[in-house]
Parts: C-alpha cells; sequence; structure tokens
C-alpha cells in the first residue's frame, strides 16, 4: 500500500474489497509503507503565536521526541499557533513549492475556517463502497496519530473529503469525477474567532529530518505572520472585475426535461425529482478561484464557502447554505432545506404555500426516518421555519440525534442523496436523473466537507456552486418539482437561483448569448 499506513484491515480490505469498490487509487509522498503518524503540538513565548513556552529549541525537542516512537518512513505532525491570519488570503501562502496543486478551502467565517494544500495521503475510488472505504482510510489515517492533545479543537489533524453525487462516473475519461477523494493535507491553517494555528504533516525519511520539519513550520509560521503586520493584498484581489463574453442558453433543453419529469410526477412513478440545469460562461480571463470565493465570503455570509482543487486545471467553488451532517462531541445535525424563494415581500409565503410545505416535509420525513432506520433517535421542531442565505429564502427544520458508535460517514451513506437534492423514491428519481440531465452532476449536491482526529465532522451539500475550467466556468442549480409544479415555475426558480450565483460570484448578468454545439 502506498497510503503510509499498514494495514490493520488487512482482512476486510483485501481483493475481494477493493473490486467491490471500484477503481481505487491512493498516494503518498513517498513509494514505502509508513505504519505511524505522530503529532506534536506546542507553543512558545517566542513563537508565531507568542503563547507559553520557550522557543525555537522546544519544538525541535518536541518534534525529536515524537519522532523517536516513530519506525521508518512515518510521518511527523507539528502545529503551532499564529497571531492572526485569514485561510482565504493566506492559502496562496501554504502552497509547498514544486508541489502537486492540491488546495483546500472551508469558509465558515466568523466560524471555522481552514486552508490546506499539498497531499500528504490521498484516496481516489468510485463503487458503491465509497463512504465505508473513505471512512476507513480517514479513520486509519487519524486513528494513527499519537497526539499529545495539545491545542484547541480547531488545530486538529483533519481528513478532507469530497464525493461525487453518483458512485461513480459513466465514462472513465480525462476531468470525470471519481466516487470520492480523501487527503490528508500537509499544510492545514485554521482559524476560529480570534484564535490561529498552522499544522505540517510529511514522512520522515529519506532525508526528511524532524529538525528540517520544525524549521519548515517555523520559518513558514514567521512568514505568514509578516504577511498579517503587511497587510498585502494578494494579488488575485488586485485584477479588478472579472468580465463575461458570453453564456450557454440552458432554457429549452431545461424546459423538455422538466416536462417530462412533471409526467412521471404525475403519473405517479415518481414522487419528487430535483432537475438540475448546467449553464456554460466564458470568462474575459482565467482567474484564481480564491477571487471568485472572496465575493461569496460577503454575499453568502449564513452559507459554508468551499473550494476544491486537486490541480491547477479545474477547481470546485461554492457557498452551500445545506448540512448533510455536522458531528460536535457526539451529537448529530442534518439540515432539511427545500422550498426556495426571492428575499422579500415573497418569503413569508413560502410558509403558507402548499407546494413548498409538500416538498418540504418529503425531504424532513425521509431524514427522520433514515435516522431511525440506522439506530437513532431523531429529534426536530414541528414547523419549518425561514433561513435567508443571501438573496434567496428556503424552508429549513434543524434535525439532531445523538450519534452513538456510528461512524460519520456511515450515516454519510445512507443519507445521501436527501429528496432536497435527488428525489423519492430515492433510486427511481436518481435513473432518471441520469436519463434527462445532458451532463455528468460530478461534485454538484454531493457531500464535501472534513473529519477531524476526535471524530468530529462536517459535510456540507455542494450545491450553490460552480466548477471553473481556465475562463470556463459552469455553473449548476436545481429545482425540486413534485404534484403542483408547473414548468414555467421551475425555470423561473432556476434562472433566479443561476442568476443569484452569478450575481454573487460579482460577474455582470448580461453577456452575448451563442449556442454550444
Amino acid at each position: 500500500w502506498r497510503n503510509g499506513l499498514r494495514r490493520p484491515w488487512a482482512q476486510s480490505w483485501g481483493p475481494q474489497a477493493a473490486a467491490a469498490a471500484g477503481p481505487i487509487h491512493l498516494s503518498s509522498s513517498l513509494s514505502r509503507p509508513r505504519p505511524l503518524l505522530v503529532q506534536a503540538s506546542h507553543s512558545f513565548t517566542d513563537s508565531p503565536g507568542g503563547s507559553s513556552g520557550n522557543s525555537f529549541t522546544d519544538l525541535l525537542t518536541a518534534a525529536n521526541g515524537q519522532a523517536r516512537q516513530l519506525e521508518e518512513d512515518g510521518v511527523l505532525s507539528l502545529a503551532l499557533p499564529l497571531a492572526g491570519g485569514d485561510p482565504l488570503l493566506l492559502l496562496p501562502h501554504l502552497e509547498p513549492s514544486g508541489g502537486d496543486g492540491f488546495r483546500f478551502l472551508w469558509d465558515g467565517a466568523p466560524g471555522l475556517c481552514i486552508a490546506a494544500a499539498g497531499r500528504t495521503n490521498s484516496l481516489e475510488l468510485s463503487g458503491p463502497r465509497r463512504f465505508e472505504l473513505a471512512q476507513r482510510f480517514a479513520s486509519a489515517s487519524l486513528s494513527r496519530l499519537a497526539t499529545t492533545n495539545a491545542g484547541p479543537p480547531l488545530a486538529r489533524p483533519r481528513v478532507l473529503l469530497a464525493f461525487a453525487f453518483f458512485d461513480a462516473p459513466l465514462r472513465s475519461e480525462p476531468g470525470s469525477v471519481p466516487g470520492v477523494q480523501a487527503v490528508l493535507p500537509r499544510w492545514q491553517l485554521s482559524r476560529q474567532g480570534q484564535h490561529c494555528w498552522l499544522r505540517l504533516q510529511r514522512p520522515i525519511g529519506g532525508g526528511v529530518t524532524p529538525r528540517q520539519l520544525a524549521e519548515e513550520l517555523w520559518e513558514r509560521a514567521r512568514r505568514l505572520e509578516q504577511l498579517v503586520e503587511q497587510a498585502e493584498e494578494p494579488g488575485w484581489s488586485k485584477l479588478g472585475g472579472i468580465g463575461l463574453r458570453w453564456s450557454a442558453p440552458w432554457q429549452g433543453s431545461y424546459r423538455f426535461a422538466v416536462a417530462e419529469a412533471l409526467s412521471k410526477v404525475e403519473a405517479g412513478e415518481l414522487k419528487k425529482v430535483v432537475l438540475a440545469v448546467r449553464q456554460e460562461l466564458q470568462l474575459d480571463t482565467a482567474p484564481d478561484p480564491l477571487a471568485l470565493l472572496a465575493p461569496l465570503r460577503r454575499h453568502q455570509g449564513g452559507s459554508c464557502r468551499f473550494l476544491w482543487q486537486q490541480g491547477p486545471g479545474s477547481a470546485l467553488i461554492g457557498a452551500s447554505p445545506e448540512r448533510l451532517l455536522t458531528v460536535r462531541q457526539g451529537q448529530l445535525r442534518s439540515d432539511a432545506l427545500a422550498g426556495t424563494a426571492p428575499a422579500g415581500d415573497q418569503a413569508a409565503a413560502l410558509l403558507h404555500s402548499s407546494k413548498d410545505r409538500h416538498e418540504h416535509e418529503l425531504v424532513v420525513d425521509t431524514i427522520t426516518a433514515v435516522l431511525a432506520r440506522a439506530g437513532l433517535t431523531p429529534r426536530r421542531p414541528r414547523h419549518p421555519r425561514l433561513a435567508r442565505h443571501g438573496q434567496l429564502v428556503h424552508l429549513h427544520t434543524p434535525i439532531t440525534a445523538a450519534l452513538a458508535q456510528h461512524q460519520p460517514l456511515t450515516i454519510a451513506a445512507a443519507l445521501h442523496p436527501t429528496p432536497a437534492v435527488a428525489g423519492l423514491p430515492r433510486r427511481e428519481a436518481m435513473a432518471w436523473l441520469r436519463s434527462l440531465e445532458p451532463f455528468e452532476r460530478g461534485h454538484y449536491a454531493a457531500p464535501i466537507g472534513w473529519i477531524d482526529s476526535a471524530g468530529d465532522a462536517d459535510l456540507r451539500v455542494a450545491i450553490r456552486s460552480g466548477t471553473l475550467r481556465g475562463d470556463r466556468l459552469e455553473l449548476t442549480a436545481g429545482a425540486g418539482l413534485v404534484r403542483g409544479s408547473t414548468v414555467e415555475r421551475e425555470l423561473a426558480e432556476v434562472a433566479l437561483k443561476l442568476g443569484v450565483l452569478q450575481q454573487q460570484l460579482d460577474l455582470p448578468a448580461q453577456a452575448s448569448s451563442r449556442s454550444i454545439v
């Protein structure tokens, strides 16, 4: 295995399991097995964070002490507090020179914000067991950390996760999205409130020593704090506005697909189906994805902004208002979010709309039933409330339960996809989505997030999202079709969602339109 781990589950992850999982790829920065991951977190008076302790000597002593627990080619995880810094602005300065191009941003500011760059261990696979095998990868990576338990929860090491909507792409071709991608990052910068921590994780061996890691972490922390003090604007923020050359029309094909889907609903074959559309935009430049994420922070304060970038060629960006699940200290929360209206006078009408209330209750009932079948005891308020995210308002019902001994990704596998993004019955709805949507969903409406070393987790549903490839930006949005839906109303809802997202990315609303063959 090249994932830097022993095989504690060798019997359960044998050739048969690999075959059931589908195509699988594990990678690391060294080819030899690395059996143990060790974490050392210390703080210092003259350290970058200015906390209690002594000096770089203490960091080096801690690194050497932890490294003595390692077998050859182990992975050392070191962390330092920083005196402030915005992960969104500092992410470009985390990327290792000559690195693999991986970047991740989880922007819950003013809540938890995480920036990460580079891979230490990674996994890619497709197949029906993707959630199970991703959980094993995360658990094996994180449970083998010999941690000192230093630092606050925000500083914990995390495995980062991005799933695809379907188990596997229809065709394996360049650019297709695998069923799941999981990464233990080389660099991780976390901030919550006024607290900020920097973490470095690298294999020991092959000429890499604990001293080199301690020096690398110390010097990078110093450099980041200098950047914060200088308050220098990042290069991508100085480009000015991003122009729009053209946008592809989508209304005609979507109108036909909605009519076909509604015929299935009216015939009783489906209770609900969420049909998506993809709009392609050509920009007048190839921007850094962070230049598109920054305005989302201003416009989508109640959502979680995210970036998943496997390399320089393509990046997933978005601002999700929908929580698939969050786990904190053994307590699980999931959000039922369905029913949409523009903010303003029409928003209150959602609470009295029989169509929207019916659509929303389908989602609530399904989530609570799934959790109950998994052995949990879900709790929910009796009535939904209105939740505003930017210029859109949704019906929202939070659902909570004690997780007990269940693994987060086991529950995520049972929940995904909820009727809010797929339909009911689930299997039939997903089959019709494959037939009616003339594109691969990829990451759209799939879980994205992280699991940390204490078992806490956060997975959002990647809606309100787009994929940037050079100067091409693909935006995706969907609408839920139930009895009582009409073609024109669903067309208007999707147009509203696409228009709001385009506006909140600070892109002009108008461009010359042409067909794309």
